[in-house]
């Protein structure tokens, strides 16, 4: 009943937080949109054996509603909900064509052998698994997330003999989205603000508690996997490194890298018309078929995890939000948790539609918060279709619960040593960005 119950909280926490748009039947105050949102989550959060079933139809329960009943911001009936699906098209085929291609990736790196002699040069206790996620925490700054944290899931496959402990799985979903927190290129919301005109160096604040919220969870997960499964201790002198696989992985990550960064700095007013990250990534993945041959078995498994989290994307940009409470830092940490079980690409948008934001602050709580349930980032989704086992918000709160500590002591901490100072933004004028609702290249959902 509690997990009910916190799923009910926080659905609800949806429909509150938010200033709604009056229009359309309401229960009890509530937009009948959010309800059946809601009905979709429990149903995640219930039924975790069959969440592609319950998200799909989820999916397709609220756009025939808003077919039927209030119509879409692109205009009534189906013709507006075919023009809200072009609205959202680069992002849901960036999300599909990056969630497939760094599985692809993970696999190269796993069968690459760098996770079999990395014991060589990892502390033999705990700390070796503590070692590993600030590996992805570093990766992911520079990095996308999703693929940080699948090279985490292989090292972590390798490292610790297929048995990995759900805690230690949400601490690697962790550290991959603490690490993209701070950097303007590691996180699709990070992104959007510099974009918009927030600096580099405002983002950057976030690694106050970035760094704080990765000690916290990186140190229980640490505990609760080497008490699971100890980090294998066996010498691997006979193992050969595959440079042909980690020059593809390399191939891959530069790619998406440099598309990324070309993108937005020069063409970022392209970025909301063409797919550019995912179609870079998969450029990279046909050009190096000749060196290796890509594991193209696991795209059907990896394609229904992927159409899971499309669904979920689809059904929050459904939704009737407007706008966001008056900046405060209050209203930061609630969005933290909001973006645990709602797309944090339009929450960031509207954020910085309405301005008057820490951006430091912003960027730690969309960033981390969708840490704290399994399906609620792009990069939990990713992992769990590598460890299947973790598709269940219940195991996932029971044994990460060390997530939500380390988000709420990290976002003190940087309130304490920072302190909230909102500012404007300053370079908008001097770029050639695009509306501030618009979406980057670079795709990481929630």
């Amino acid at each position: 009943m509690s997990l009910i119950r916190m799923m009910l909280g926080g659905s609800l926490a949806l429909a509150t937080l938010p200033a709604l748009a009056a229009t359309g039947p309401t229960v009890g105050g509530i937009p009948v949109d959010f309800i059946l949102f809601a009905l979709t989550l429990l149903g995640v959060a219930l039924f975790h054996n069959a969440t592609l079933y319950v998200a799909l139809t989820g999916a397709t329960t609220i756009a025939l509603y808003k077919i039927l009943f209030t119509g879409f911001k692109t205009g009534a009936g189906v013709l507006g909900f075919v023009g809200h699906l072009g609205h959202e098209a680069v992002t849901l085929i960036n999300l599909f064509c990056l969630l497939m291609g760094f599985a692809l990736l993970s696999r190269h790196f796993e069968k690459s052998h760098v996770p079999v002699v990395l014991p060589k040069y990892l502390p033999n206790d705990w700390k070796g698994g503590f070692v590993l996620l600030v590996m992805v925490f570093v990766l992911s700054s520079f990095l996308d997330n999703i693929a940080a944290a699948l090279i985490g899931g292989a090292m972590a496959h390798q490292l610790f003999k297929s048995r990995v402990h759900i805690g230690y799985l949400a601490g690697i979903v962790a550290a991959s989205n603490a690490g993209g927190a701070g950097s303007v290129v590691g996180d699709t919301t990070t992104t959007m603000m510099w974009i918009a005109g927030v600096s580099p160096l405002q983002v950057l604040d976030a690694y106050v508690a970035a760094v704080v919220a990765l000690c916290i969870t990186g140190y229980v997960a640490a505990k609760q996997q080497h008490a699971y499964s100890p980090i294998l201790k066996a010498s691997h002198d006979h193992t050969r490194v595959d440079w042909g696989r980690v020059g593809i992985v390399a191939l891959i990550l530069v790619s998406a890298i440099l598309t990324n960064v070309v993108v937005n700095v020069k063409f970022n007013h392209l970025a909301d018309h063409f797919p550019f990250i995912g179609v870079a990534v998969w450029l990279a993945i046909l050009v190096s078929m000749g060196v290796r041959r890509p594991d193209w078995e696991i795209l059907p498994e990896t394609a229904k995890g992927t159409v899971f989290l499309l669904s979920l994307v689809l059904c929050a940009s459904m939704m009737p939000v407007e706008e966001l409470p008056s900046a405060s830092m209050v209203t930061a940490l609630g969005l933290g948790f909001v973006s645990a079980v709602f797309d944090n690409i339009p929450l960031t948008a509207l954020a910085i539609k309405q301005g008057g934001y820490d951006w430091g602050f912003l960027a730690y709580a969309v960033g981390f918060g969708g840490s704290m349930i399994w399906f609620g980032s792009s990069a939990g989704v990713a992992l769990s279709n590598m460890y299947p086992e973790a598709k269940s918000v219940g195991q996932w709160l029971r044994h990460g619960w060390h997530v939500a500590l380390a988000y709420v002591v990290g976002f003190a901490v940087m309130a304490v040593v920072l302190g909230w100072h909102p500012e404007p933004l300053h370079r908008a004028a001097e770029l050639p960005a695009p509306p501030a609702a618009t979406v980057p290249a670079t795709v990481d959902a929630r």
